[in-house]
Protein backbone atom coordinates (compact mmCIF):
# COMPACT_ATOMS: atom_id res chain seq x y z
CA UNK A 1 0.00 0.00 0.00
CA UNK A 2 1.19 3.54 -0.65
CA UNK A 3 2.80 5.34 2.29
CA UNK A 4 3.07 9.13 2.29
CA UNK A 5 2.94 9.31 -1.50
CA UNK A 6 -0.58 10.68 -1.65
CA UNK A 7 -2.35 13.94 -0.97
CA UNK A 8 -5.64 14.28 0.90
CA UNK A 9 -8.24 16.19 -1.05
CA UNK A 10 -10.91 17.83 1.08
CA UNK A 11 -11.34 16.73 4.67
CA UNK A 12 -11.07 13.56 6.72
CA UNK A 13 -14.49 12.18 7.63
CA UNK A 14 -15.79 9.56 10.04
CA UNK A 15 -12.68 9.90 12.23
CA UNK A 16 -12.41 7.27 14.97
CA UNK A 17 -9.84 6.58 17.68
CA UNK A 18 -8.31 3.11 17.33
CA UNK A 19 -5.83 3.14 20.23
CA UNK A 20 -4.48 5.43 22.96
CA UNK A 21 -1.39 5.54 25.19
CA UNK A 22 0.12 2.12 25.90
CA UNK A 23 -2.21 0.20 23.59
CA UNK A 24 -0.25 1.74 20.66
CA UNK A 25 2.39 -0.77 19.54
CA UNK A 26 4.72 1.92 18.14
CA UNK A 27 4.54 4.25 21.16
CA UNK A 28 8.26 4.06 22.00
CA UNK A 29 9.17 4.73 18.36
CA UNK A 30 6.81 7.73 18.17
CA UNK A 31 8.17 9.22 21.38
CA UNK A 32 11.78 8.70 20.28
CA UNK A 33 11.29 10.25 16.82
CA UNK A 34 8.65 12.97 17.44
CA UNK A 35 8.72 13.51 21.21
CA UNK A 36 6.52 12.83 24.21
CA UNK A 37 2.83 13.56 23.88
CA UNK A 38 -0.67 12.22 24.31
CA UNK A 39 -0.41 9.86 21.34
CA UNK A 40 -3.49 8.37 19.70
CA UNK A 41 -3.91 6.16 16.65
CA UNK A 42 -6.82 7.25 14.48
CA UNK A 43 -8.56 6.26 11.29
CA UNK A 44 -10.80 8.13 8.88
CA UNK A 45 -12.12 8.22 5.34
CA UNK A 46 -10.84 10.68 2.76
CA UNK A 47 -10.58 11.30 -0.94
CA UNK A 48 -6.92 11.06 -1.91
CA UNK A 49 -4.88 11.88 -4.99
CA UNK A 50 -2.16 9.34 -5.67
CA UNK A 51 1.26 10.03 -7.24
CA UNK A 52 -0.01 9.02 -10.68
CA UNK A 53 -2.85 11.56 -10.46
CA UNK A 54 -5.61 9.05 -9.83
CA UNK A 55 -8.26 10.08 -7.29
CA UNK A 56 -9.68 7.42 -4.96
CA UNK A 57 -11.67 7.06 -1.76
CA UNK A 58 -9.53 5.48 0.96
CA UNK A 59 -9.37 4.58 4.62
CA UNK A 60 -6.45 6.45 6.19
CA UNK A 61 -4.64 5.54 9.43
CA UNK A 62 -2.31 7.89 11.33
CA UNK A 63 -0.88 8.82 14.71
CA UNK A 64 -1.59 12.16 16.36
CA UNK A 65 -0.50 14.00 19.51
CA UNK A 66 -1.49 17.41 20.85
CA UNK A 67 1.12 20.00 19.90
CA UNK A 68 2.84 17.60 17.48
CA UNK A 69 0.12 16.96 14.90
CA UNK A 70 -0.59 14.12 12.47
CA UNK A 71 2.30 11.75 11.72
CA UNK A 72 2.86 8.51 9.78
CA UNK A 73 -0.24 8.78 7.56
CA UNK A 74 -0.88 5.74 5.40
CA UNK A 75 -3.59 4.31 3.19
CA UNK A 76 -4.96 1.19 4.82
CA UNK A 77 -7.43 0.22 2.07
CA UNK A 78 -9.33 1.63 -0.87
CA UNK A 79 -13.10 1.96 -0.57
CA UNK A 80 -14.06 2.40 -4.23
Amino acid sequence: MPRDNFQIIGSLEDVQIIAVKHSIRDLKFLERIYGQGRWRKLKGIATVQLENGRIRLAEIHWYEAHGIGKRQMKIKRYLD
